[in-house]
């Protein structure tokens, strides 16, 4: 890996790289083993030389924003770990227009938004992810979601950075074509209606006062970790298979909302994936229905 090592160093200062970096540092599920590498670019140009350098030396690459729809396996992840972050999180307001670079969290996106007198992205306030990775998977709450308002994103998709229309991404539930086709979500444009500021943060304030009522934010978790099935909630069916407060070591399906896996302390991902499967296994035994996984789970 000392050839990943010299090539990343063309380019970049030797603090935006961490060899042996523990994934649990990097996951809101604090969960995971270490990642060989991983490496903080600090430009789109960056992203795009560091993907080059590891396609060339045969290193696979995985790309995080907050880590926060994610299961890192014990093992930990072997290659090379890019992670937009604050290097990569300007955020700018031009008109009715909103855009910002991949690492800016949208709970900063929103407040900028919310700052201008712009109305849209109130819902995003209380997301806790980033914008490249809420784009990826066209992130939403409360009714709304980012292609509600999505102008355009810039991709790296097949080696080259293109601009992709709202149309283009190929938006639905948790999906988009660079979701599907291994593409990278490196910055986005939405445009906004004007509104009254004051009305707009009293929306964003409303909708995190009923996140903070009925989810367990006082635990780690990777957010809701099941899809939501066809005609059924999928913490309702947990709750009905009596499944609330279960746990297998430190996960625990959370006794406030059993949509969501919560680390009580000290869970480690091998515990999350037994609860996961007990999960499954007894909400299909007792409805017939199958949860399938919204959260990644990668890793050794």
């Amino acid at each position: 890996m000392s050839a990943l090592y010299d090539s990343l160093m063309r380019f970049a200062a030797p603090e935006q790289l961490l060899r042996d970096e523990p994934m649990a540092a990097h996951t809101t599920f604090r969960i995971g083993g270490p990642a060989d590498w991983m490496f903080f670019p600090e430009s789109e140009g960056q992203v795009v030389a560091a993907m080059d350098a590891a396609r060339a030396l045969g290193v696979p690459v995985l790309v995080l924003g907050n880590g926060s729809n994610l299961i890192v396996r014990d093992g930990g992840i072997r290659g090379l770990v890019i992670a937009l972050g604050e290097r990569m999180s300007e955020v700018r307001v031009d008109g009715n227009v909103v855009s910002a670079q991949a690492g800016a969290s949208l709970k900063r996106v929103a407040a900028a938004a919310q700052a201008a007198g712009l109305t849209g992205l109130e819902f995003a306030s209380g997301i806790p992810g980033t914008l490249g990775g809420g784009c990826a998977m066209n992130a939403g709450a409360y009714g709304g979601q980012l292609s509600d308002s999505l102008v355009d994103a810039r991709v790296l998709l097949d080696g080259a950075v293109r601009a992709l229309t709202r149309e283009e991404m190929q938006m639905g539930y948790r999906t988009t074509l660079p979701l599907r086709r291994g593409g990278i979500v490196l910055g986005a444009r939405f445009a906004l209606e004007p509104g009254d500021g004051a009305a707009i943060l009293e929306r964003m304030r409303e909708l995190n006062a009923r996140r903070r009522e009925k989810q367990p934010l006082n635990f780690p978790s990777a957010g809701s970790v099941f899809k939501r099935p066809e005609g059924h909630f999928a913490g309702a069916l947990i709750e009905q298979a009596g499944l609330k407060g279960a746990s297998i070591g430190g996960a625990q399906v959370s006794p406030k909302h059993a949509g969501f896996i919560v680390n009580t302390g000290g869970a480690t991902a091998a515990d999350v994936l037994a609860l996961i499967a007990h999960v499954q296994r007894e909400v299909l035994r007792a409805s017939g229905v199958h949860l399938e996984t919204e959260v990644r789970i990668i890793g050794e």
